[in-house]
């Protein structure tokens, strides 16, 4: 393959004055004449010279990575509508004309230009440039298609807002809405442009589609973010560079049947599936990225695929970082330099996406599935929250938001979540994932990667809200399924409803030895087995612990299971009723969790002041993986109700706190730590 330096045609670029490019542009639907001169993109797109990283210009002339490979064809390679017609469009008809205009065009979109009808991909011709014009050039509501054309540039525009509310999979029917799609095309050039909350994928490059750069590009706040692929064929060259992905959920991108694919500079942060993946005999180069928080960060799908993996930094990184090897030499085909790694993130976040982006979002914003909110998805409105400089109130209007919601380290501390109404049953985060579920790339989804919603930051409130794993135990099997992960301090639930069967609510740490402090108030939480588990300190007060009747007459669960570590206090039910439709004497409180029998951790649950119905059974506490409960902290003070231990019984079976531990279990202490948190204040 030849091979050609970004820097060679730059002179080629010549610029004119900005009263000559007024001169040659005309607006749509007049008739558009050819340009009257050379025109210089940068200048129309009024965006600035000199700036330059490690690998070159910020703002590039012209085309980089393997877009910008020459052919017999296009011999300067990817340029565009360079040296035609140029045309200003103010509203979606004129771009949607202007972009099918036959020979070399430049489209120079100015402001907010929203599609009709909703969700649609506007057809390109080859041969086309379609730029924004200074900051806010943005296409709403739609995207683009380039289907078998050859030599486009997309460049400084921002593609949102054509998310199916409720679709956070992307699978309904009416619901194909790609930020741009490019079908078995090649010399493809998208560059300087951000893509949020859309339909079904940001990018999909298919079909064959040969010499693509994305560059300098910012994903947020979206399930399938870029795929590559839909061709049995192994011949595409795409290269990713510097491009920024925040809270995007898998396909980071899903590399399939590449024949190169050269992924450099990037950042990724807060992907709860899976990073980036090679699959269907792809071959990739990864390198000098950052993968911060998150699952599996970088995948091999199978095995004639390969993924050579070089100096890329993993932080907060739980599962696969594969590593198969070399595969082929970027630099062979291109000139290029890696970022340092000290200072990818704050080149990304200053520099990638549109001219002079600005992500700006209220300290109060509202999620509504109607059209009526700032949001559609509970996720997306998390995600702003995320890279927000201040804390965010979200308020979620009534409805069903089926989908995964992840609030990542380092959310600004003051996060509240809260539901419109005041009733938690009138607003449902749902999802279906069993702990048990298998990728389908391999492995399990496990504990971390099957929770509905994951608190995983410090100092969040949800008030009001009910959240459920809707995993279908009767149908698909016995699973964990946990509807709420937490491994977040100072964290308050109030008036919240968690429903799920096994493992409901993983109260967990950060980490072995540090400390996780959860405050569940006025709120009811459903299951059947292990409902409440984990290391994490909790206090649960003034709620219903309700077990769901498995219809075993003899054993129909365990309401909690603690890890709690050595020196820390575990689970507190205080003021609590725990009720049931399950048999008589069928369902035990608790038992010990210590998990791979870890011989340190000492499960602590204190069950006082509380109403217990008649399924809580004698002995109140079960042996668990070989470690028997008494040889743990499991006790009771004070409680009340058919299920509570008669005044004068034999506690053999029911171990009560004494006075003196009595006046050390309570929610202050428990809570209020070196810092003196006390949200009951």
């Amino acid at each position: 393959m030849p091979t050609i330096s970004r820097r060679q045609f730059t002179a080629a670029f010549g610029g004119i004055s900005v009263a000559a490019l007024a001169a040659s542009a005309t607006t749509l639907p007049a008739a558009a004449e050819p340009g009257g001169g050379e025109l210089d993109p940068l200048r129309s797109m009024r965006v600035p010279r000199g700036l330059r990283t490690a690998d070159g210009p910020i703002w590039s002339a012209t085309a980089t990575g393997f877009a910008g490979l020459p052919t017999p064809e296009l011999p300067h390679g990817t340029v565009g509508g360079y040296g035609g017609s140029v045309h200003v469009v103010r509203d979606s008809e004129q771009l949607a004309r202007a972009i099918q205009i036959e020979g070399p065009a430049t489209v120079l979109v100015e402001g907010t230009l929203v599609v009709e009808p909703f969700g649609a991909n506007l057809a390109v011709s080859s041969h086309t440039s379609i730029l924004g014009v200074g900051r806010g050039a943005e296409i709403v509501g739609g995207g683009f298609h380039l289907d078998q054309v050859a030599d486009v540039v997309i460049r400084n525009l921002t593609f949102r807002d054509s998310y199916v509310a409720g679709d956070w999979d992307g699978k309904n029917d009416d619901n194909d809405n790609d930020g741009i799609r490019v079908d078995t095309s090649d010399h493809v050039w998208i560059d300087h442009c951000e893509f949020a909350r859309l339909g079904d994928g940001l990018v999909d490059v298919r079909k064959d589609s040969t010499a693509v750069t994305v560059s300098w590009c910012v994903f947020r706040d979206h399930n399938k973010t870029v795929g590559v692929g839909w061709t049995d064929n192994v011949v595409t060259t795409i290269t990713l560079h510097h491009n920024w992905f925040s809270n995007t959920y898998q396909r980071n991108a899903s590399i399939d049947n590449v024949a190169a694919g050269h992924v450099y500079s990037c950042l990724f942060q807060g992907q709860a599936h899976y990073g980036t993946m090679s699959r269907g005999a792809s071959q990739l180069v990864i390198e000098s990225c950052i993968y911060e928080h998150g699952e599996d960060a970088i995948v091999v799908k199978d095995e004639a695929s390969r993924v050579d993996s070089r100096g890329n930094r993993f932080t907060d990184i739980r599962g696969r970082k594969d590593h198969t090897g070399p595969t082929f030499e970027p630099s062979d085909h291109y000139d290029y330099a890696v970022e340092p790694l000290d200072r990818l993130a704050t080149v990304l976040e200053r520099h990638a996406g549109p001219h002079a982006r600005k992500e700006h979002v209220g300290r109060r914003v509202r999620v509504a599935l109607d059209g009526t909110g700032d949001f559609a998805s509970i996720g997306a409105a998390v995600g702003a929250a995320w890279r927000s400089p201040h804390p965010l109130e979200i308020s979620v209007a009534p409805g069903t938001y089926r989908e995964i919601v992840r609030i990542w380290p380092g959310m600004p501390a003051g996060l509240l979540i809260r539901g419109e109404s005041g009733e938690a049953t009138d607003v449902l985060l749902t999802y279906d994932l069993a702990a048990g579920t298998e990728k389908f790339y391999g492995g399990e989804f496990g504990g971390t990667g099957a929770a509905t919603l994951a608190i995983l930051a410090d100092d969040v409130t949800i008030r009001d809200i009910t959240v459920e794993n809707g995993y279908d135990e009767a149908a698909q099997g016995g699973s964990q399924a946990q509807a709420l992960r937490t491994t977040g301090d100072r964290l308050e639930l109030s008036g919240v409803r968690l429903l799920g069967n096994q493992d409901t609510f993983l109260a967990e740490t950060p980490a072995k030895g540090q400390t996780a402090r959860v405050y569940l108030h006025d709120s009811f939480v459903e299951g059947d087995v292990d409902f409440l588990y984990g290391r994490a300190t909790a206090v649960l007060e003034n709620c219903e612990i309700r077990s769901y009747d498995r219809g075993q007459p003899d054993n129909n669960g365990y309401v909690c299971a603690p890890s709690t570590a050595a020196g820390t206090y575990g689970f507190l039910f205080t003021g609590c009723t725990f009720t049931s439709s399950a048999a008589e004497s069928s369902v035990y409180l608790g038992r010990p969790w210590h998990p791979s029998s870890d011989p340190d951790v000492e499960p602590s649950v204190v069950v006082r002041d509380s109403h217990l119905g008649v399924h809580i059974r004698t002995p109140a506490w079960s042996d668990m993986g070989g470690w028997p409960w008494q040889e743990d902290f499991l006790r009771e003070h004070g409680n009340t109700g058919p299920g509570a231990l008669p005044a004068g019984s034999d506690s053999a079976g029911r171990p009560q706190l004494t006075a003196r531990e009595a006046a050390l279990h309570t929610r202050d202490t428990y809570l209020r730590g070196t810092d003196d948190w006390a949200p009951w204040t």
